[in-house]
């Protein structure tokens, strides 16, 4: 994989609970890690003020009044769907925590909340962010053709099966594959595979 990609800034994490004493103390432990965030008391604030798109990651509270934290996360992911969301809630529901998770949570956690499971959970999140905001900044440099080309590769489509399908020499589908995987910082099929469920949809965007 390419390593020699810039970072993209660092993310702004985005808590939304109607008790202000929680928002308060969260705010606090994430600004003596260092970790960029903003507060927000209902899930209409965050919407108002918010593009769920440019968030690094949503903490939410499950309980939320009016739009409720699992109506927020679905409305969220609606716009990314690769967006990660935590829940925060002050009692475990097992049929909820279920209903969460199904939909994409990345944790479902207890308050009070164990804040080095919590700081753990939030970094871990953030960094598939990153690598994910650095792939589709990739994959916007791909030509149509380079983009068809690697959805075959990533399928396992041999050189001869992509050239059948898109009625392209095999030579030319070599050199597609080549400057593809250069754009993508990736150095073997193997790699581009790992970014397939990320990719296949791009890829497929631009066919």
């Amino acid at each position: 994989m390419n390593t020699s990609s810039p970072t993209p800034a660092p993310a702004v994490i985005h808590l939304v609970d109607d008790d202000p004493s929680v928002l308060r103390s969260l705010l606090r432990v994430l600004a003596s890690e260092g970790l960029p965030s903003r507060g927000h008391a209902s899930a209409e604030e965050f919407l108002a003020s918010s593009n769920p798109a440019d968030a690094g990651c949503l903490v939410l509270d499950i309980g939320l009044p009016a739009l409720n934290g699992l109506d927020l996360q679905s409305h969220a992911r609606s716009i990314d769907p690769e967006l990660p969301v935590i829940f925060l809630t002050g009692r475990l529901d097992v049929s909820t925590s279920v209903q969460a998770m199904k939909a994409g949570a990345v944790d479902f956690l207890t308050k009070p909340v164990d804040l080095p499971v919590f700081i753990k959970t939030l970094r871990e999140a953030l960094e598939k962010r990153a690598r994910t905001l650095l792939t589709r900044r990739d994959l916007a440099r791909l030509s149509a053709r380079e983009a068809e080309v690697l959805a075959g590769v990533a399928r396992g489509q041999l050189n001869k099966q992509i050239a059948d399908d898109l009625g392209i020499s095999e030579k030319t589908v070599k050199v597609h594959r080549a400057n593809g995987l250069i754009k993508l910082g990736v150095h073997s099929v193997a790699d581009l595979v790992t970014l397939a469920p990320s990719t296949s949809p791009a890829f497929n965007a631009k066919r």
